[in-house]
């Protein structure tokens, strides 16, 4: 890109070229499939070396992240059935969203083993706040979620009181108020102060 040229804009998940050798994924942008994607709306910059070009996006405006596979992200469960869950994509990381973006968690995404037995409602609720890690997308539109590793999972659910339940077990949560118990999958979260140890 020469200095005269004109500018190059760009929307999120919008393919830039190809991932080869010379074409490297830079910061604003991710690699899938052989093809160098963008993150944000915004400006294609390239930076370029002797042998190589890296491909950047620069954002119009900070807020114009989207979700990527691997990423981690906080979704509310909006619905849930017996072979998935959907849910709305609030945060990616520690970034809050400028608005939400669909996700579905799959039956077979919920755990790493004993997949058969899962049973979805001992899973999830409505209105629970979980983390879970973004597969690559097999549908427009809708973001396929994973909590198949033990930090992710339920990270905030209430009970039919209303009152922020306590994780535990790895399966179950208890209301502090009426002490009843309810069956989810549990996120281990690491507190940030015990992770810089």
């Amino acid at each position: 890109m020469e200095e005269n040229e004109e500018l190059i804009i760009c929307v999120p998940g919008q393919r830039l070229c190809v991932c080869d050798k010379i074409n490297i994924a830079g910061p604003g942008t991710y690699e899938q499939q052989g093809y160098i994607y963008s993150k944000l709306a915004g400006i294609v910059k390239l930076e370029t070396n002797d042998k190589t070009r890296i491909i950047q996006v620069h954002g119009i405006t900070e807020q114009s992240i989207i979700p990527t596979p691997g990423d981690i992200v906080t979704a509310m469960v909006i619905l849930v059935n017996q072979r998935f869950c959907k849910c709305s994509i609030k945060c990616v990381g520690d970034i809050v969203l400028t608005r939400p973006y669909r996700g579905i968690l799959r039956k077979e995404d919920v755990r790493a083993h004993d997949k058969d037995k899962i049973d979805m409602y001992k899973s999830y609720r409505a209105g629970d706040i979980i983390l879970a890690r973004v597969m690559p997308m097999t549908e427009a539109h809708t973001y396929q979620l994973s909590t198949a590793e033990n930090e992710l999972g339920v990270v905030i659910a209430h009970s039919e009181e209303g009152v922020t339940m306590v994780p535990i077990s790895w399966t179950q949560m208890q209301c502090p108020k009426s002490m009843s118990k309810e069956f989810r999958k549990v996120a281990k979260v690491v507190p940030e102060d015990v992770a810089k140890q």
